[in-house]
C-alpha cells in the first residue's frame, strides 16, 4: 500500500473538540502533490494523524457556505 502525501498549505480555522489532542479543522490541503482542495477533518495537535474527512473544491465550498448562510438566516430570524 502506498503512502499518502499531505501538505497543509493554509490553516483556515481550528475548532477545539472534546479531546484536547484533536481539533476539527478547515484547511487548504494538497493531497499527493495534486491541486489544493479545501479539507474538513479532525487533526491531532502536530498534524501527524488525521481522521476521515471531507475534501471540497472551491465551488463546492462556496455552495456549502451559501446554503449554510441561508439556513443560518432562517434560524436567526426564528429566534428573534
Amino acid at each position: 500500500m502506498s503512502d499518502i502525501n499531505c501538505e497543509i498549505l493554509k490553516e483556515i480555522v481550528s475548532v477545539p473538540s472534546d479531546s484536547p489532542e484533536w481539533n476539527l479543522e478547515l484547511n487548504l490541503v494538497s493531497w499527493n502533490n495534486r491541486d489544493p482542495k479545501y479539507d474538513i477533518r479532525k487533526w491531532n495537535n502536530d498534524h501527524s494523524k488525521s481522521s476521515k474527512g471531507l475534501t471540497l473544491s472551491e465551488d463546492e465550498l462556496r455552495l456549502l457556505f451559501q446554503k449554510y448562510s441561508e439556513v443560518l438566516e432562517e434560524v436567526t430570524g426564528k429566534l428573534e
